[in-house]
């Protein structure tokens, strides 16, 4: 009996070391999308998604109306690499919360967005991703938008 249950520690045990090592890995892959997003350098994003990567915001539209916009990948790409030069940038991750189970993660990320050091809105990103051979990969990005309560995150 205790080696039963000597073993079951150890497999919990081992259990709860792969979570902290694939949560890493999650955290790892969303750091790389924010450095190939900061050095507006397409290839180095595309690194860190799916093929089929789905995007898209939720906002408000002129109504007030909450709506769920879709973006198409390639035109976020093309508008990141197109910032000019003399304008500064940065998405501040304020947190990580990641969650996994077996192939499957999330990272809940709220972040400020400033322009030229200027706060310009605030939100929260949701990325899903998928482990495939071993690497993590973006699958789908959800974010908010608001200009308002940002020191709330």
């Amino acid at each position: 009996m205790r080696i039963l249950i000597g073993v079951l520690l150890c497999f919990s045990f081992n259990i709860g070391l792969g979570q902290d090592s694939d949560k890493e890995a999650v955290k790892k892959a969303v750091e790389m999308f924010f450095d190939g997003f900061h050095n507006q350098d397409s290839m180095a994003i595309k690194g860190t998604t799916s093929a089929d990567i789905i995007m898209q915001t939720v906002g408000r539209d002129e109504n007030g109306i909450s709506t769920v916009k879709p973006t198409k990948f390639n035109k976020f790409l093309k508008s990141i690499v197109s910032i000019p030069d003399t304008t500064k940038f940065h998405e501040k991750l304020l947190s990580y919360k990641i969650q996994v189970d077996g192939n499957m993660a999330n990272a809940w990320t709220p972040y400020e967005f400033w322009i030229n050091d200027t706060l310009s809105h605030c939100g929260v990103n949701s990325f899903q991703l998928h482990k495939k051979n071993g690497t993590w990969k973006i699958i789908y990005i959800i974010d908010t938008r608001r200009r308002d309560d940002c020191k709330l995150n």
